[in-house]
């Protein structure tokens, strides 16, 4: 189930699962994500990996200020009672070396298991380990993450045209995801052996990340629950309190609060490409 969710007091979870922030990176989300978790708490929060993007640190130090607003948030809920789990990615895969350990009371571990409202065991994993190119080819992972630097690079000068013409943030690299079929195999792959694996484990689903691919669905009886990321689609899942699992889409929240901030100031609403399209074509 993907929710719009409605902006207002900030809402309660249980768990809030969120992966790939790349703060360090200049394609982090980081204003969304601030604004994300200062209008959400939960009793736990999972950091399902790739939080801080030390391949990018490596090539350049970019660390402005929303990074650090966004580590000073998560200590803060961490010091106001929420537990906060740290799992660590392959672009923070440095963290590992300190599993067990605790960061502000932010405690590193590998993997975890999470027991929902209902009674489900999930394995919360990044699920960096089960890309074959990660572990056997990692010069091609970053290459690949060169790549896609760029495009987030362009993404950014995209977003920054459509607003000049009223139009609301959009994720380049989601887009050309969906268009290429290699990719897509890929994605679908990579969510049958992530269920797999929780199959084998005596899981009941799977949470994970890596992949910046954003889903919720049944795979033979296994649910698996992709948290999406923070440079593309700024997307999260949260457990209400009777277990539910849900993947809250706050770009197209924040979408959703500007239009009805322009029907309640009286102003027109952008029109989409399409329908204006069409109505050139009307009035030809």
């Amino acid at each position: 189930m993907l929710v719009h969710q409605h902006i207002g007091l900030p809402l309660q979870y249980r768990t809030i699962f969120i992966s790939d922030t790349h703060l360090g990176s200049r394609g982090s989300q980081a204003e969304m994500l601030l604004d994300f978790l200062r209008q959400h708490d939960a009793e736990t929060i999972f950091l399902v990996g790739d939080i801080v993007d030390a391949w990018q640190l490596r090539r350049g130090w970019f660390w402005p200020q929303a990074h650090n607003d966004v580590v000073q948030e998560l200590l803060s809920k961490s010091q106001a009672g929420a537990t906060v789990i740290y799992i660590p990615g392959n672009h923070d895969e440095a963290m590992r070396s300190y599993l067990g350990t605790h960061f502000g009371g932010i405690e590193v571990q590998k993997t975890a298991e999470h027991i929902t409202a209902d009674g489900r065991r999930l394995l919360v994993t990044h699920g960096d380990q089960f890309d074959a190119i990660v572990v056997h080819a990692k010069w091609l992972a970053h290459l690949g993450d060169r790549a896609y630097d760029f495009a987030l690079w362009l993404n950014i000068w995209v977003n920054r045209l459509r607003r000049l013409w009223g139009g609301s943030y959009w994720s380049l690299a989601n887009w050309a995801k969906a268009q290429v079929k290699t990719a897509v195999n890929f994605i679908g792959e990579y969510e049958k052996v992530l269920s797999a694996e929780a199959r084998r484990g005596g899981f009941d689903g799977v949470v994970c990340g890596h992949i910046h691919r954003a889903n919720l669905r049944d795979i033979d009886g296994i649910q698996y629950v992709n948290c999406g990321d923070w440079t593309e689609s700024c997307t999260a899942v949260a457990e209400r309190p009777d277990g539910t699992l849900l993947l809250v889409d706050w770009a197209a929240a924040k979408r959703r609060r500007r239009m009805l901030q322009e029907v309640r100031a009286g102003r027109p609403l952008p029109e989409a490409p399409r329908a204006r399209r069409k109505r050139k074509k009307e009035l030809a």
